[in-house]
């Protein structure tokens, strides 16, 4: 099973820390936000892969968007860690027999 982290101090969270008004035990911030979220992408369009979301604002804050799937590849201040990267784009490359 995947490890899920807080965004920002990389404190561990289980699947039940995300609810709408749940904090980091650490350091106090939401965990329900788009910086903790699997379509969170500074590159894209509104910092947002998943094109059918409403636009948010406030990425640190929490928010009601129906999308949200916590991201397990997370790093502390939401960056996603080199391994997963590697293993998403050798994933990608595999050749198919």
């Amino acid at each position: 099973m995947s490890t899920l982290l807080c965004w920002h101090c990389g404190t561990s969270l289980t699947p039940l820390d995300f609810g709408r008004q749940d904090t980091c035990r650490s350091c106090g911030r939401d965990t329900r936000t788009c910086r903790a979220c699997i379509h969170y992408d500074r590159t894209a369009n509104n910092e947002c892969h998943e094109n059918q979301a409403d636009r948010v604002v406030d990425k640190e804050r929490s928010n009601f968007c129906d999308y949200f799937k916590a991201n397990s590849a997370l790093k502390a201040d939401g960056a996603t860690s080199r391994d997963a990267m590697k293993a998403a784009a050798e994933a990608l490359f595999r050749k198919k027999s």
